[in-house]
C-alpha cells in the first residue's frame, strides 16, 4: 500500500500554519506505517484537541478525535475492548501533559499497548500562543510577556519514571531516525512514548525570536546528539535523540485477560 492510501481524499490543503513541524510528523508516521505493511483496518489513531490533533482528520485509519486532555483515556477503551489493534495517539504539549497529564503517567505505569506521540513545539498554538509545560524557563509567550518562571518537564524522564516500557526521542530535522523510531514504538507490545521536537514558527518561534521555521528545525540540527555522543560530553547542553528506553514487562491487556480467564474459571 502507498503512503497516499492512508491519506482521506479532499483534506488538503492542511489547516497547520506554514512552517509547523506537525506535517513532517504526519509524514513521518505514514512512512512507518507503510514499511510496517499494515492494513488501514488495523489502525486507529485517537486524539484529543489542539494542532497536533487535527493529524487525525488527515489519516484514512479508524479515527476518534475526542476532548482535550482525554485522548489517553478514550485510547485506553479502544485497546481494551479490542486488544488486537495497533492504537496510535498523538497529542500536543499541553493535552499530554497539563489536562492531561494524570492520564499520561497512569497509561506509562499500567504498560498497556498504546503508541503515545508528544509533539512538543513548547506552545499551545491552537487557542493563541500560551505557555505549556513543556515551553521552559525563561522563554515568552502571550500569557507570559515578561518571560515564563516554570520550568519545563523533562519528556523522556517522565515517561521513564512512570514506567513507559519504550521511550523516545527525535525531532522534525532528524526525518528518517523519527520515521524508524515510531517504527519502532508502534511494534513495540507496551506502552510507547515518542517525543517529537516540532517547530511553531507562529507563536513560539516569532515571540522568542527563533527566525523563521528553516532557522528553528537547524537549531534542531545543532542543539541535539544521539545518546552518549562525545558531543553530549563535550556539551552538557545539548538534547539527547533516540531510544533511551526499550524493555518488555507484561503488557495490561494480556493481564487483563488472565484476570477474566480466572474469574470464568
Amino acid at each position: 500500500m502507498a503512503i497516499k492510501d492512508y491519506l482521506r481524499e479532499g483534506y488538503f490543503p492542511h489547516i497547520w500554519c506554514p512552517g509547523c513541524g506537525h506535517g513532517i510528523v504526519l509524514n513521518s508516521l505514514l512512512r512507518s506505517v507503510e514499511k510496517l505493511g499494515m492494513s488501514k483496518n488495523e489502525l486507529v489513531m485517537v486524539s484529543g484537541i489542539g494542532c497536533s490533533s487535527r493529524i487525525s482528520g488527515y489519516v484514512d485509519f479508524h479515527t476518534l478525535h475526542t476532548i482535550h486532555g482525554r485522548a489517553l483515556a478514550f485510547a485506553t477503551g479502544v485497546k481494551m475492548s479490542l486488544p488486537e489493534l495497533n492504537v496510535i495517539v498523538p497529542m500536543g504539549d499541553g493535552d499530554a501533559l497539563a489536562i492531561g497529564g494524570n492520564h499520561f503517567i497512569h497509561a506509562a505505569r499500567r504498560n498497556i499497548d498504546l503508541t503515545a506521540i508528544i509533539m512538543n513545539n513548547r506552545i499551545y498554538g491552537m487557542t493563541g500562543g500560551q505557555y505549556s509545560p513543556l515551553s521552559g524557563y525563561g522563554t515568552l509567550a502571550t500569557t507570559a510577556p515578561y518571560t515564563n518562571i516554570d520550568h519545563d518537564f523533562d519528556v523522556v524522564e517522565l515517561a521513564t519514571a512512570a514506567g513507559a516500557t519504550f521511550v523516545a526521542r527525535s525531532t522534525t530535522y532528524h526525518v528518517q531516525q523519527l520515521t524508524k523510531i515510531l517504527k519502532q514504538a508502534i511494534l513495540h507490545e507496551g506502552f510507547s512514548v515518542v517525543e517529537v521536537l516540532s517547530q511553531c514558527p507562529t507563536y513560539f518561534g516569532r515571540k522568542n525570536r527563533m527566525g523563521s521555521a528553516a532557522d528553528m528545525m537547524e537549531s534542531y540540527k545543532n542543539n541535539t546528539t544521539s545518546i552518549g555522543s562525545k558531543a553530549k560530553k563535550e556539551n552538557p547542553d545539548l538534547i539527547e535523540r533516540g531510544v533511551f528506553v526499550e524493555k518488555e514487562m507484561p503488557e495490561y491487556c494480556s493481564e487483563y485477560d488472565k484476570i477474566i480467564e480466572r474469574a470464568m474459571a
